[in-house]
C-alpha cells in the first residue's frame, strides 16, 4: 500500500517573485508564514543577509510551509505583508527626520 505524498506541488510560476512583506518584516513574518528559518534574521550580522534571502525566496516558502485555499487568498496576505512592511518603513524614517530636526533645532536654540 503506497503512503500519500507529503510533498506540496510545485510553486506556481505567478506565486515566485519578490517579497517585500518577507524583506521587511523578516522573522515575524517568518513565523506567521511557518517559515522559521526567517529566526536568523535575529542574528547580528546575519540579518542584512536573510532580509534579501527572504525576499528573493520568501513567496516560494510561504507557499510550501503553510496552507493555502489558492493562489489568490496567498497573493492577498502577501499584499498585506508587503504594505505593513513598507508603512512601518515609512513610520520609521519619519522619526528618524523628526528626531533628527528637533535635535538640530535644540543645538540651534542652545539647548544642548
Amino acid at each position: 500500500m503506497s503512503q500519500p505524498s507529503t510533498r506540496k506541488p510545485a510553486v506556481p510560476q505567478e506565486i515566485r517573485g519578490w517579497n517585500w512583506g518577507a524583506f521587511w518584516l523578516n522573522w515575524v513574518w517568518g513565523i506567521a508564514n511557518k517559515t522559521y528559518i526567517a529566526l536568523l534574521a535575529l542574528i547580528p550580522g546575519v540579518n542584512i543577509i536573510m532580509m534579501f534571502v527572504l525576499g528573493f525566496k520568501g513567496n516560494e516558502w510561504a507557499w510550501k510551509n503553510r496552507d493555502w485555499s489558492n493562489k489568490e487568498e496567498f497573493k492577498d496576505t502577501q499584499q498585506v505583508w508587503a504594505i505593513w512592511g513598507w508603512g512601518l518603513f515609512f513610520i520609521f524614517i519619519l522619526l528618524i527626520l523628526i528626531a533628527g530636526l528637533t535635535a538640530a533645532y535644540l543645538l540651534l536654540e542652545g539647548v544642548f
